[in-house]
């Protein structure tokens, strides 16, 4: 998991640990295991999947979860957050159940995730209904995150991507692996008129035609955003405010530097 990986690229060990949408429990066991480590509450939305997890856990609302404030060394989400309705609050929640200098680490599906099937869907739909409604749920894109992670009031907040291509056999084993993942939209009232099965079947031959490899497969992206913020303690490295740098980069590189009205000539005369 690249959030175990993300710890081991540090010396810092976290003695109490939150795993927040924690699905079945396989990160908190791998957290459980490492050194340092005196306890790691699981918490899900789902009881069933929260029972999975081992104890301790219980179930609860991202948005709204019974946490003391100042009480975990480190907090981590995998692939759950962009579930939340309310996510600059959850946020909020994170950064105060954290003690002063507490890390989070999270992970979930950015905006340029499934692109080729909002595609393929949208163009169907039109094509056959002459109109589309939602179908995907709508995700967060990277510099959202890092405005977000600035909001909840973390300091040295870092949000990054990663970008991953999965190839299937046709679009609909990706339509059975997204059910069984459990990442069909949820809306709060429904999205409008069914998918017949015209339009799905439309929106196959477009997805073949206009993402496919020369072998047939279909091609699928999806991006997760890291994110990683600290909760605020004295001491901490604070960025620098612009224009407060001692140095030039065109010094550090031996270029002659002008001013932005001076224009570069081939010579004096």
């Amino acid at each position: 998991m690249d959030i175990v990986d993300r710890l081991d690229d540090g010396p810092r060990t976290f003695a109490r640990i939150l795993d927040i949408g924690a699905h079945d429990g396989a990160l908190s066991r791998r957290l459980r295991g490492r050194a340092g480590v005196e306890a790691v509450i699981a918490c899900d939305l789902s009881p069933a999947m929260a029972a999975r997890c081992g104890a301790p856990a219980f179930a609860a609302d991202e948005e709204a979860m019974p946490v003391a404030e100042n009480a975990f060394d480190l907090a981590v989400s995998a692939l759950a957050l962009h579930w939340v309705n309310d996510l600059p609050g959850a946020l909020i929640q994170i950064n105060r159940a954290l003690k002063p200098d507490g890390l989070f680490l999270g992970a979930l599906f950015g905006a340029g995730t499934l692109t080729e099937l909002r595609q393929s869907l949208l163009q169907a739909e039109t094509e056959i209904t002459g109109g589309a409604a939602l179908r995907l749920s709508p995700l967060p894109g990277l510099q959202d995150m890092a405005g977000l992670l600035q909001r909840a009031g973390f300091a040295l907040p870092v949000a990054d991507v990663d970008r991953v291509t999965v190839r299937y056999a046709d679009p609909f084993v990706l339509l059975r692996d997204l059910k069984g993942m459990g990442e069909r939209a949820a809306f709060a009232e429904p999205a409008g008129r069914g998918l017949s099965r015209r339009i799905l079947a439309r929106m196959a031959e477009i997805y073949a035609e206009r993402f496919s490899d020369p072998d047939g497969r279909v091609r699928a992206s999806f991006e997760v955003v890291h994110l990683s913020g600290w909760a605020p303690a004295p001491g901490q490295p604070r960025p620098l405010r612009p224009g407060s740098a001692k140095a030039s980069l065109a010094g550090a590189v031996g270029a002659v530097e002008r001013s932005a009205g001076e224009k570069a000539g081939h010579g004096d005369g």
